[in-house]
């Protein structure tokens, strides 16, 4: 077969455009087709775990699990994001690059909960200008995550920025970086020891009266980022709309909705926009050089730092991040994290405020972002577990 170019569905941001999506504010989508997890099984929970390379015992090891204040296996907090992940709806032809996400977390998933989800249009903001592209619209949406008892697990605010591929093709802001990473050998063990320096606090949870604005979280180094990451994501239920799917399954999806798929020049198959995240053709398609991590996928990065600083007594309560340039096959990222003051909250909680960053090797801030953590204190009478574990 003569090789052919990838082509993208491709459409401008029009008056008629902009009018259709202001039908969608307030409107609860129908998302079941969307949904990869419901269920916070043994296998759910550590395909996941798996899928963002996160060890934590409290997700993994029955034994472990049963000897903390949860006495079962737990879901990591970002396990909300392989119930469901999202949808794009509307913008037919637009590249969509999810940007940004800011999580409250009420209570823990324990193994066996189930998880209902519900997505609603909240609004957009444009269009605007763009480095990227000529201008952007910015759609915003957010996700309740509610367990068997209707109890709120979680609330998910997010935002999903909407270009023109042709525009964005033609600006091609990122084409100059050398990819893959012209990594040496000496180079990569280096990185590959301090992948294995990863710590937990696990159960020597950090005490709320001891914390000083200044402290540093011992770093999270994730890569160099390879497709088996991304299918490990995939695998854990990383994947938004549509579900990854095979064969005769897939067809029948794609002649219901042509928009939604391209033909591959090297497979000669149908694959999913989605590729853009593991297909070379595809992201170049969509005016990148290289394939390209998750936005959820690099998120839960940020709360796997987070939930190694708060132990097995402490609380992950606010998770947010902004997700800026692209994390690409053969990228690697630190995470660290420094405490920039301590607090009683409006809901009488002993928390610390993190600062996140995410860094690649260029120097690049990738995602900066920040956390709020619920510590004990034995001088103010306060454990973050008592009253979520009193609810379960």
């Amino acid at each position: 077969m003569t090789e052919t170019k990838v082509e993208l569905a491709e459409g401008r941001i029009t008056d008629e455009m902009l009018e259709e999506m202001r039908a969608y504010k307030g409107v609860k989508l129908r998302i079941a087709h969307a949904i990869s997890n419901e269920e916070a099984t043994k296998v759910a929970i550590t395909k996941f775990a798996n899928g963002i390379g996160d060890g934590n015992p409290l997700w993994s090891d029955e034994e472990y699990a049963a000897t903390t204040r949860y006495g079962t296996l737990v879901a990591p907090p970002a396990w909300i994001f392989s119930v469901f992940a999202g949808v794009q709806y509307g913008w037919r032809g637009l590249s969509g690059f999810h940007n940004a996400s800011s999580i409250d977390f009420h209570l823990p998933i324990l193994r066996n909960d189930k998880i209902a989800p519900e997505m609603i249009c909240t609004g957009f903001d444009g269009p605007k200008q763009s480095n990227f592209a000529q201008k952007m619209v910015v759609e915003l949406n957010e996700t309740n995550y509610r367990n068997q008892r209707n109890e709120l697990v979680a609330k998910n605010t997010w935002e999903v920025t909407h270009t023109e591929r042709a525009e964005a093709r033609k600006k091609g802001k990122y084409h100059n970086i050398q990819l893959p990473h012209p990594w040496t050998e000496e180079e990569l063990k280096r990185v590959e020891e301090e992948v294995l320096a990863e710590e937990r606090n696990g159960a020597a949870t950090p005490c709320w009266d001891d914390v000083e604005a200044g402290q540093e979280l011992k770093p999270v180094v994730k890569g160099p980022l390879t497709l088996t990451d991304e299918i490990a994501y995939l695998i854990g239920g990383g994947a938004p709309i549509p579900r990854i799917m095979a064969h005769g399954l897939a067809l029948r999806f794609y002649r219901r909705h042509p928009k939604w798929a391209f033909r591959d020049p090297n497979s000669c198959g149908l694959e999913p926009n989605y590729a853009v995240h593991y297909n070379k053709e595809a992201a170049r398609a969509q005016g990148l050089p290289y394939q390209y991590d998750v936005g959820y996928q690099r998120h839960a990065w940020q709360i796997h730092l987070l939930t190694n600083y708060a132990g097995d007594e402490g609380w992950v309560k606010k998770s947010s991040c902004q997700y800026r340039r692209f994390v690409y096959f053969s990228d690697v990222i630190w995470l660290t994290g420094k405490v920039l003051d301590k607090f009683i909250d409006e809901e009488g909680e002993c928390c610390v405020r993190i600062e996140t960053r995410a860094v690649n090797q260029r120097g690049e801030e990738v995602m900066p972002g920040y956390g709020i953590v619920a510590l004990p204190s034995p001088k103010q009478g306060f454990a973050p577990l008592d009253r979520r574990l009193k609810k379960q």
